[in-house]
Formats: structure tokens, sequence, C-alpha cells
């Protein structure tokens, strides 16, 4: 068994943990912000609903990979460490950011420069599968008692970093180059500035201390148990998954997708949709640690309710009014309430599904439901925004997918509960070994 680990600052262990989650949210943000311009590189057509499908469908494989990447490397994290799992799911993410940032474009090399973008958009989305996983895991483990929500909520917080990151950058970059010089080389800036970062967290995370509730574990389960057990507990992460989306669907429409809806569907300047989007990185850092505080003290279960609720009511309608009177003012109105519905809900449920979750395949299995929920209403959403607004020629289609996702969540947390409250009812019994007790 190994010895506990010297004691150290937990806030500075929440630095640590959540710098990689910055790296790869920051990629994967920019590869949205930038999805036109990449997809002239890449994929050169006289279609722009072509292109922009292309790039779109590209930025969604890496998402493919995503639940095999919970289930492999979740099963490491799970018998060898958080630290150690999190320092390879950081090595994987850097693979694949340099591959993207340094591959010629389409008219240089044919098409390998596409097959390339693709795989290491897969390497990515590996990475990725458990990335969120370990760090929410890791931050539940190290929580003061009565204050897991905000610790965890951190995990998506450092996520709204990068947001703010990536357009304070793009903003600058659009300020100070040519639109033709952001078309030949300036969007692989922000990917070579990612590059440039990853030794100083390849620093962070290898002096990472373990966490001290994985290392009073006596038992340490083989990969042939993990994935027994996630079998055996297939309801909790579907279940899981499905709590998820709404928090995938909203996160990648008002922050990956929002640069490209702004210019291309309300055809704003690129300057007005990255400041928009820039506003929505400093809400969702703001309003996402509330949400987990606020659910530490009334509940999960009503924080996730309301706000999938107001989700469900109000994201169609807001859209319709945006579209039909476009302007600045109205996209950061509507994003703004977009992301205080997504933070609300964001902050009690990703502590609520690490929660439920068996504690010997925590990690794969928030993972695993976590990146089944990511390969559809995450990774795909800019692409299904874009295919349904061209099928339907109804600009506000995308709030009719943020209705949908909203509805999976809502049913998602009233099954949840009522497991709970079958289980209240029953005579006292034994916990039974792989089978999860609810929270409040």
């Amino acid at each position: 068994m190994e010895e506990a680990a010297p004691t150290q600052s937990k806030l500075w262990r929440v630095f640590q943990v959540s710098s990689g989650n910055f790296l790869e949210m920051f990629d994967f943000t920019v590869f949205g912000y930038y999805a036109k311009l990449i997809g002239n590189s890449f994929f050169p057509s006289d279609n722009e609903f072509a292109t922009l499908m292309a790039v779109f469908m590209t930025f969604g494989a890496g998402f493919l990979m995503r639940p095999l990447g919970a289930i492999f490397l979740g099963s490491y994290i799970d018998r060898h460490g958080r630290r150690k799992g999190l320092i390879l799911t950081l090595g994987l993410m850097a693979v694949g950011t340099l591959t993207i940032a340094c591959v010629p474009g389409y008219e240089t090399i044919g098409l390998i420069a596409p097959l390339i973008v693709v795989i290491g958009r897969l390497v990515q989305g590996l990475s990725a599968g458990v990335e969120l996983g370990g760090v929410s895991v890791y931050l539940a483990e190290i929580a003061t008692p009565g204050h897991k929500g905000f610790y965890v909520s951190w995990q998506s917080a450092s996520q709204q970093v990068a947001v703010i990151f990536a357009a304070t950058l793009g903003m600058t970059l659009n300020s100070q180059l040519s639109p033709a010089q952001m078309a030949a080389w300036g969007w692989r800036v922000p990917l070579v500035i990612g590059c440039a970062i990853i030794p100083f967290l390849f620093l962070l995370r290898r002096t990472l201390r373990e966490t001290e509730e994985f290392l009073a574990r006596t038992h340490r389960p083989t990969a042939s148990e993990i994935f027994r057990s996630m079998v055996l507990n297939w309801r909790v992460v579907l279940l899981g998954a499905f709590m998820v989306t709404m928090s995938n669907a909203a996160f990648y429409m008002i922050t990956a997708y929002t640069p490209t809806f702004g210019s291309s569907v309300l055809k704003l300047s690129s300057l007005d949709s990255l400041t928009v989007t820039l506003c929505v990185g400093f809400s969702n850092l703001v309003f996402v640690p509330i949400g987990g505080m606020i659910s530490d003290k009334v509940g999960r279960k009503p924080v996730l309710i309301s706000s999938a609720g107001l989700m469900l009511l109000t994201a169609y309608p807001a859209l319709s009014w945006l579209t039909s009177a476009a302007s600045f003012n109205n996209l950061l109105l509507v994003e703004l309430w977009l992301s205080f519905l997504y933070s609300s809900y964001n902050g009690g449920m990703i502590v609520y599904v690490t929660e439920i979750m068996p504690e010997d395949v925590r990690t794969s299995g928030f993972s695993l439901a976590y990146s089944l929920s990511q390969t559809l209403f995450g990774g795909f959403t800019p692409a299904i925004c874009t295919y349904l607004i061209y099928a339907t020629n109804d600009k506000a289609m995308p709030g009719a997918w943020l209705s949908v996702a909203a509805v999976c969540a809502l049913s998602a947390v009233f099954v949840a509960w009522r497991r709970e409250l079958a289980r209240a009812r029953r005579p006292f019994s034994p916990a039974i070994q792989g089978v999860p007790r609810y929270p409040r």
C-alpha cells in the first residue's frame, strides 16, 4: 500500500488538478471558434454549408473516442491512482494538440492534411474521455465535508477560464491581423500557445498528490473487475449520461458554436461574436461555483430541476426572439441567460453524478456517463445545430435542441429521485457492493 502523501494546501491542489482540464477545454474551444477558417484550410469547398459540416463533424469525431477513453483510461485511474492517470491524459492531449497545430493545409499536402487532423482529434478525444471524470473525482475526494458541490464545480470553472482565455486571444488576433492573415496562419496561433504551456502543466501535474481517500483503500480493482462492475451498474451509468445531456448541449452551444452562429447565421461581426463568448465565459466562471454552493445548501435535485425546467421552457422562445431581431445586445442577453441556466445546472449536476457512482469504479463510471452524453449532445451539437438550421430554414432551431437536452436531463433527475425514494422505503439492509447510495 502506498504511503500517505505529505499535507498540501487544498487550494493549490485544486489549481494543480484543474490546470490540465484548462488545456483540454482550450483546445476544443479554439477548434470551435475557428471552425470556418479551419474548414477552409483542411476541407475547402465552394459550398459554405459543406465546409462547416465537414469541420464540425471533425470536431465531433473527437467525442466518438471519449467512451473508449472513459473505459480504458478510467479503469487505469481506478486501478493505479488519480495522479498517474491525469498525467497520462495530459500527455495524450499534448500529442493531439501538437498534431493539429503543425500539420500543413490541404493545398500543401492534399488529403493527408484532413486525415491527420482527424487523427489528432481522435487522440484528443481519447484523453478527454477521462480527463473530466478524473478531475471531478479527484476534487470530490479532497473536498471538505458539506462543500463537495463547491469543490467539484471548479472542474467546470477551469473550463470557463479556457473559454475566457481563448475568446480574449481571438479578439486580440482579430484586431491585429487582417482577414487574409487569419485565414492563412492566424488561427494556428492559439494552438501554438496551447503547445507552449504544456511543459508548465506537466510540472503541475507531476507534483500533484494522490487523494487520501484513494490511498486509504485496501482493494484496487483489476480491469476485469471494473468492466464487470460497470456492466452490472449500466443503469446508473445510463442515468448519469442522460443527466449530463443538458450541460453538454448548452455548453457547446454557448461557447464553441456561438462565434459561428453569430457570424454565419446572425451575420454579426466576428469581434461581436467573440466578445459575447468572452462575456459568457466570465458568466459561467461566476455562476458555476455558486450553483455548486447552492446545491450543497438546498440539495442537488431542486437546483437541477429548476434549471433544466427553465431551459426547457425558454430556450426556443429566446432564440426565436434573437433571430427575429439580431443584434450584439440581443445576442449577449440571450447567451447570458442560457449561461445562467447552464451554470446553475452544472454546479449541482457534476457532483451529483460522482455521488451516484459505485466507489470502486467512480472514475470509470463517471467518465463513461459523461462521454456517452458528450458524443451526441456535446461534440456534435455545432454540427446538429448547423444541420437543423439548414434543413428547416429556422435559425432558432438550436433552442429546440437545447429543449430536447433539457427533457433528457429532467427525466434522468426524476428517475434518480424515484430510485432514491424507493430505497428509502425499504427495510434497512447492509449496503450491497457496487450499488450506490443516492444523495439528497
